[in-house]
């Protein structure tokens, strides 16, 4: 190898490693700003628009994709205004677990598991709701309580925004179940199962 080719390669190591911390350098500048866009945070002002607002309001008539409410009955639990005493679909097995479970998580805190209103919630000093036993409520059209739930009533509040209005419904079937289970009578039990029961009995 010559002197000059020697000379000359310091230069060319120098020269290529300037070209590479260059091109990190732009490359990284891109990441960055790919990464880091300019944004707003929720609730930040704005001077863009006049209301000073980011966060942009709704537009009125707006409806989100299927969440087209023309179901009164689904969605109200009322039928021409009047609360119903009918369920907007036919309740089955599956429907009454769904309900004890959302129930379980939803009510028991206040209602308890049995629906007499003694939940963990009231034996801390928190206001007991009414039982479902009371004949009021075992009267009430099943559309009160998914009524209930949606908009609350007396100390309790909406649970509109937790529980989904099918589930509201399954939550109320499952309430007719607890009241059921509370003051049915032999006659409730079908034919078939009774001689079972009497059995047991003695």
């Amino acid at each position: 190898m010559c002197r000059d080719e020697l000379r000359l390669r310091p230069r060319r190591l120098a020269g290529l490693a300037g070209a590479l911390a260059l091109a990190m350098m732009t490359a990284s500048g891109c990441r960055v700003d790919m990464h880091v866009q300019p944004r707003y945070d929720p609730y930040w002002p704005s001077k863009f628009f006049a209301d000073g607002r980011s966060a942009r309001p709704q537009v009125p008539g707006t409806v989100a994709h299927g969440e087209l409410r023309t179901d009164e009955l689904r969605y109200t639990g009322k039928i021409n205004g009047v609360v119903a005493n009918e369920f907007p679909f036919p309740i089955t097995r599956a429907d009454l677990e769904r309900g004890r479970e959302r129930f379980n998580v939803n009510c028991s805190p206040c209602h308890d598991y049995t629906g007499s209103g003694h939940g963990m919630i009231v034996q801390r000093g928190f206001q007991s709701p009414p039982s479902y036993h009371l004949e009021r409520l075992r009267n009430a059209p099943v559309g009160h309580f998914f009524d209930v739930i949606t908009n609350g009533y007396g100390a309790m509040y909406s649970y509109a925004s937790r529980v989904a209005p099918d589930d509201r419904w399954r939550i109320a079937a499952y309430i007719r179940v607890l009241q059921l289970s509370q003051h049915a009578t032999l006659n409730d039990v079908p034919a078939d199962e009774r001689g079972k029961l009497t059995e047991k009995a003695q």
